[in-house]
């Protein structure tokens, strides 16, 4: 676990650093933005690496999801982002246990199965 610590702590801070120095330009330029290119997508597409659109259709194949807001879409978008970055830097610590820089299905089962965090994950892969 002190691993994990190490070795995720540092593109962490760095990460926040360049998303603290990033999103504050870009929320102010992306409302600029938004208001000159008048995207459909509005001010949140700049912030989000996940296509909203593709989101958004997810979230609408639920019945019980008729409506969805930009807003709602833009927070599932991050919170996934969120949640793919995570597990990714912690399989990246068993991929560097095995002396690999390529992510392999058993760095993800590891990590899985290592952290009580992604405990609900168990058995998805299979």
């Amino acid at each position: 676990m002190a691993a994990t610590v190490a070795v995720s702590a540092p593109p962490a801070e760095s990460e926040l650093d360049r998303s603290g120095a990033e999103e504050e330009p870009r929320g102010d330029g992306g409302e600029e933005d938004g208001a000159q290119n008048s995207s459909p997508t509005g001010p949140h597409s700049r912030l989000a690496k996940l296509p909203l659109s593709r989101i958004k259709a997810l979230m609408k194949a639920d019945p019980d999801v008729s409506l969805a807001s930009q807003e709602s879409v833009f927070i599932i978008a991050k919170a996934t982002e969120l949640f793919v970055e995570m597990i990714a830097k912690d399989a990246l610590v068993y991929a560097q246990q095995g002396k690999r820089k390529t992510l392999q299905r058993k760095d993800l089962d590891n990590a899985i199965e290592a952290i009580d965090e992604f405990a609900f994950l168990e058995g998805t892969l299979d």
